[in-house]
Parts: structure tokens; sequence; C-alpha cells
């Protein structure tokens, strides 16, 4: 299985960093290590300081393809739910100062948390995704699918150009505004419209 995640695909989320907005996506990777089991403990990890979650729509591929075209990319996925992109935020802005990649600030021992599956209809492709995450009980970030740069169908026919994609390969598609530090002892909860698809405890 490989985790393929893509920067700055909300406009307002780039400028909250200081991000340009990008031309084209901005793909990074994780290896399968990254993801957190289903159920599994989350631990602080011992080398930040400034621990960050971003919550993002997650679509899993449910056929293998290569070079796949925008028009045919929506056969390409199958499923979506929530998951959370932690960034090592202390780790990356010195890796970023360096020009260097950002692998030890995204891609650790799981730094990917991944929801329940929610199988797509017909209706649903349709139709916006709603999504949003709390952190102790408090609503801290919130997304619209309408909102993004590079929509689903682009992402799956741009990562295909230079991968192949294969049956059970996740693409995290990006975090809305309103990323932030996460402690000890903090719960987090996705959602996908109303329903929650995961709650982790960071100890």
């Amino acid at each position: 299985m490989k985790i393929f995640c893509v920067g700055r695909n909300y406009a307002e989320h780039a400028k909250e960093l200081g991000n340009a907005i990008p031309e084209d996506p901005v793909i990074f990777m994780k290896p399968a290590t990254a993801l957190l089991p289903q159920h599994g403990s989350f631990y602080y990890p011992e080398f930040t300081k400034d621990l960050h979650y971003e919550l993002e729509l997650v679509l899993r591929i449910g056929k293998n393809g290569k070079n796949i075209s925008e028009n045919e990319a929506h056969a390409y996925y199958d499923a979506i739910t929530v998951g959370i992109d932690f960034t090592a935020r202390d780790v990356q802005a010195e890796l970023k100062k360096k020009g260097l990649p950002w692998e030890k600030a995204k891609a650790w021992d799981h730094s990917a948390v991944l929801g329940e599956w929610v199988s797509l209809t017909d209706e649903m492709r349709h139709n916006p995704f709603q999504f949003s995450l709390k952190k102790n009980q408090q609503t801290v970030q919130k997304g619209d699918s309408t909102d993004m740069i590079f929509s689903f169908d682009k992402l799956v026919a741009h990562i295909s150009t230079y991968f192949s994609l294969n049956i059970g390969d996740c693409i995290y598609t990006g975090t809305p505004a309103g990323v932030g530090a996460c402690e000890v002892g903090d719960d987090l909860e996705g959602f996908l419209g109303n329903d929650k698809k995961f709650a982790v405890e960071i100890k």
C-alpha cells in the first residue's frame, strides 16, 4: 500500500502557513508504516515539541491504473473517509529552511490516522463533502471539498502520471485552514458530515 499526500490544496491553509498557492498539486508520500493501526494508541513523538493535526479527506484507490485521464479518474477510487496527516511543525520548519525534504516531519511511524471507509455511490460523487475535527469536544477545523484547489479527479490523474496507482492505495487530499498544535492528553475526533469516523487520544 502507498500513501500519497497533497500539500497546499486549500488556499486559506496555504496562506495561514505563508506558502504560495501552487500551480500544480504538491505531492509527497508516507510509507505504509506511517499508518496508525485501527484503535491503536498514538504517542507524542519525542523528536518534536510542536506536533500539529491536519485533517483531510482521504480517497481509497479501488482499481489499478497509470496515466489516468481526468475524465476517467472517478472510476479509480471507490471509498472516502477522513484522516489526520500529523506534522512535526518545528522539524518541518528546519528542513524547509535548509531546502531539504519533509519526510522526517511528515512520514514517521503512525503519523497518518485513517477513519472508517464509506463506499462511494454515484449520488455522493456529485455532492460536496463537509468534514470537521474536534479537539477535546471543540471544533477546531472545518472543510468543504468545493474549496479544494485541485479536485479529486485532478489529483488522481496527476499522481498517476508519475506513479502507478494500485488497489488499496490512499490519497490524503489536503487540509483546510485551522491546523494547530496538540498535546499529550488531547482527544481528537474526525467527522465526515455528521458521522464520526475516528477518535484518537494523544498519549
